[in-house]
């Protein structure tokens, strides 16, 4: 859908990377400028985190510290359809990179930058971390143990819905240019793409005081919960809907459980002590079966190393070989394409962007 789209990608880490892999396997010609010391991501968890979000892209090496690097990026930018940068604010601009300097020669430019708190404001030049947007987006306090302490996540939630936000964005403004002609510039906040998903929380908590959602969805019913099997895994049950709980009681042979599907699990409520031994006596292998079989919302708490052996991802063959996740499982994606090496393309691209042959 995107072949011919031109995107260069000045950015590190996880959330810029995210979003120009996910524009890549749409089928756009996506360029990582990298320093000469590399994205960093290349050092970071043994390059797996590099590895795991820049396939099939390419790779020029870029001094934008020194006069002549910034002319060649200016000339490439002249013939990009697209750049994502993830600098601090305002670090572009010094550069001579920045949205108005490139608009000049390049009207029809996407230009997309990814910041932390926006372009604007008292934190905005603030450095942080996945951590940091999750606990002031308010997200974080939603994880708490049973002592009231948040618990510290295992995954970078910010990271990934920050790139996912600046890809849909990107996608917007290539469908406005088709319409007008004319590029736009567009600055992505991860802080606040991390609180719009705050929307319940922060609407039920003015109308109520409830700062927790929606209170169904929280593990305050016995249909809606989480629960240990026989081995010490866990599997999730969904059963919030009326005929989800009564498909689940009917297929366990507890229609007497039907009354109870709101009820709370609580030590004092024998049928969710009732159900808590029901699960236990059973393997997590088993009632995965069970849910495949029973329509009641009934899923295995998943590893990652199970993802690919399972039913409805390998049928998707979802984790490819290589063990890279796809981005879009609907739509073709190229098996064995690999992250690309520090500046590998170089030539390549001054060739075909720019038509500078080689002096080797």
């Amino acid at each position: 859908m995107l072949d011919g789209i031109k995107i260069l990608d000045f950015t590190n880490y996880i959330p810029g990377p995210f979003a120009t892999l996910r524009l890549a396997e749409l089928g756009a010609e996506v360029v990582k400028v990298e320093a000469p010391e590399g994205d960093p991501a290349r050092n970071t968890g043994g390059g797996y985190v590099f590895n795991a979000h820049n396939r099939g892209k390419k790779s020029i090496v870029i001094n934008l510290k020194q006069a002549e690097g910034k002319m060649l990026a200016l000339d490439l930018l002249a013939r990009a359809d697209v750049v994502v940068e993830s600098f601090r604010p305002g670090v572009m601009d010094k550069l001579g990179l920045g949205y108005e300097a490139v608009k000049r020669t390049n009207p029809g430019i996407v230009y997309c930058s990814v910041t932390g708190y926006g372009r604007y404001g008292d934190m905005s030049s603030l450095g942080s971390h996945d951590l940091n947007y999750m606990s002031l987006s308010g997200a974080l306090a939603q994880m708490k143990d049973s002592e009231g302490r948040p618990i510290h996540p295992t995954h970078t939630f910010s990271d990934y819905i920050g790139g996912m936000a600046a890809s849909e964005r990107i996608l917007a403004a290539l469908v406005a240019r088709g319409k007008t002609g004319e590029g736009s510039y567009h600055c992505i906040s991860i802080a606040d793409n991390m609180a719009s998903l705050m929307a319940n929380h922060v609407m039920i908590e003015k109308e109520t005081g409830y700062q927790n959602g929606v209170s169904v969805l929280n593990g305050t019913v016995i249909g809606y919960g989480l629960y240990e099997t026989m081995d010490g895994r866990y599997v999730s049950l969904g059963a919030l809907e009326p005929k989800f709980w009564r498909n689940f009681c009917s297929a366990v042979g507890r229609e007497d459980w039907l009354p109870a599907h709101y009820s709370r699990p609580e030590n004092s409520n024998s049928v969710y002590l009732e159900l808590v031994d029901l699960f236990k006596s059973k393997s997590l292998s088993q009632w995965a079966d069970f849910g495949m079989k029973v329509d009641c919302c009934l899923t295995p708490v998943l590893e990652a190393g199970e993802l690919a052996n399972y039913p409805y991802w390998s049928e998707k063959d979802f984790v490819m070989s290589e063990g890279q996740i796809k981005m879009h499982v609907d739509l073709p994606t190229q098996e064995g394409a690999v992250p690309p090496r520090k500046g590998e393309q170089t030539e390549e691209i001054l060739q075909d962007w720019l038509s500078i042959k080689s002096s080797k």
